[in-house]
């Protein structure tokens, strides 16, 4: 169903926009809106940016503080990269400075256009249904909702995870790492220091080509010296408690495995977007969208952040996604200053 042009319905004017994701880009879009005298509401069915909530508790930022910056409050710290727990503090600072209206643990079950308008049907934790009328609806949800799962036998089980956040839970314990990407590295060096046995497992023959530089050297001298082991051309095919299945170059295996951390990355979910009569193009997984403006196919729809980028999660982040905001509010006030 395709939602009402901007410009086009009466009843729209004076109520808010719809910002779903309390991501950083989804606060950099709701920054820009208010600063346009456009009042935002936020939704996020988890707390502020849980997607950084989520990052492992030591983790550093690659960019500097100031490219993952947003509405133009400055983000001060004392060393060269903000770590997680500097951006918490940041991301909280511009929701208390902006006096943003932000609704954690409040998930969008739904969203639908009616009579000029749209109606978002969110659920707070524990609570009714709550319907709330928006002039337009930005969708900014992000990847780390949808992990891509492994599709095997076991993969549910409680000692099994598509999050890492440190390795002091398996200290002294047998630890399996599933992936060849930078967070796969990442979460096997710091397992190895908290202690834990670790055994990495990769579908290709080598490391992905998007590791930090400084982290490649650390992970290949510790494969060398034998401190973190590996698997290369290898499959996980199931998973049991205390142990794995393995189906490699010379066959099939079994290692122990009290923890399994499936570090296989994310993909984006675009089920409001198409259940809004958005086109997502099937190979690319990119919503169609105006670059310029953000807005999808369907009027008053926009995006933002890193569903731009569509099964390739390396092409927008903080840095480039925090500006899609302020390209939404000038079409939306652009659209609202030619109605009148």
């Amino acid at each position: 169903m395709a939602g009402p042009d901007i410009g086009s319905g009466i009843l729209a004017e004076g109520l808010p926009v719809a910002v779903i994701g309390a991501g950083p880009c989804g606060l950099a879009a709701a920054a820009a809106l208010e600063q346009a005298a456009i009042p935002a509401v936020v939704f996020d069915r988890g707390c502020l940016v849980s997607s950084i909530a989520d990052y492992p508790v030591y983790m550093t930022f690659f960019s500097t503080a100031e490219k993952i910056a947003i509405a133009d409050i400055p983000f001060t710290i004392a060393h060269d990269k903000p770590t997680r727990r500097d951006a918490l503090a940041y991301y909280r600072r511009v929701v208390e400075h902006l006096a943003l209206d932000v609704h954690q643990y409040e998930p969008v079950e739904r969203v639908w256009a009616k009579r000029g308008e749209f109606v978002v049907h969110s659920r707070p934790r524990g609570g009714d249904v709550v319907e709330t009328r928006c002039r337009a609806v930005v969708i900014a949800t992000g990847y780390f909702g949808s992990p891509n799962a492994l599709g095997v036998p076991g993969e549910d089980l409680p000692h099994v995870t598509h999050f890492y956040r440190e390795g002091h839970e398996a200290f002294q314990r047998e630890a399996i790492v599933v992936g060849g990407g930078n967070s796969a590295a990442e979460a096997a060096l710091d397992l190895w220091r908290h202690g834990a046995r670790v055994t990495l497992v990769h579908f290709g023959p080598g490391f992905d080509k998007n590791i930090k530089p400084w982290v490649l050297p650390d992970l290949q001298n510790r494969i060398k010296d034998g401190s973190i082991a590996v698997r290369w051309n290898t499959r996980v095919t199931a998973i049991e408690s205390g142990r794995v299945h393995l189906e490699g170059a010379d066959g099939p295996g079994i290692l122990p495995a009290q923890h399994v951390y499936l570090m296989t990355g994310f993909t984006p979910s675009s089920q409001l977007l198409t259940s809004l009569g958005v086109e997502v193009d099937a190979a690319s997984g990119v919503p169609a969208h105006d670059p310029a403006t953000m807005e999808t196919n369907v009027g008053s729809v926009f995006i933002a952040g890193v569903l731009a980028s569509g099964y390739d999660a390396n092409k927008v982040f903080i840095e480039n996604g925090r500006g899609h905001g302020t390209l939404i509010a000038t079409r939306l006030r652009e659209g609202w200053a030619g109605k009148a």
